[in-house]
């Protein structure tokens, strides 16, 4: 795995259980519950997502490989969607359910991102994407 890659996956991880950690103290509301149900799987998710892609991860959007196993195989872009839903979930652990309204510019970059990202498979792999596309969820 790049180095880029590797790191882009380990320091969310660590950064994010140091908030965990910090942030660990009762009370343990409702919405701080929510919170952490909804960011340990997707984290767990989003970290087997980015260690799948492997060498094909990049910054900028590029048509290296075709990745269609594991999570790639329902999903086309699951660091997007679990990635969405790790920082859902941050937010409320940390009760600052406010922040939630950060995701909306997110979302809109994410979508362009993916769009873009899909223009550039297709182009590059054709009807190999096309179908692999029309098997998978966003």
């Amino acid at each position: 795995m790049k180095r880029s890659a590797l790191l882009v996956t380990i320091v969310p991880l660590f950064a994010i259980a140091y908030l965990v950690y910090e942030f660990a103290h009762p009370p343990w509301t409702p919405l701080r519950l929510t919170g952490l149900i909804l960011m340990t799987p997707a984290l767990i998710l989003l970290t087997v997502a980015r260690i799948q892609l492997g060498n094909s991860f990049s910054l900028t959007p590029q048509a290296n490989q075709l990745v269609t196993h594991g999570i790639y195989s329902r999903i086309r872009n699951p660091i997007y969607v679990f990635g969405t839903i790790v920082f859902t979930g941050l937010f409320l652990f940390l009760e600052r359910p406010y922040l939630l309204l950060l995701l909306v510019p997110v979302l809109i970059l994410q979508i362009s991102r993916a769009r873009a990202e899909a223009r550039l498979l297709e182009e590059h792999f054709g009807e190999q994407y096309r179908q692999y596309k029309a098997s998978t969820w966003f």
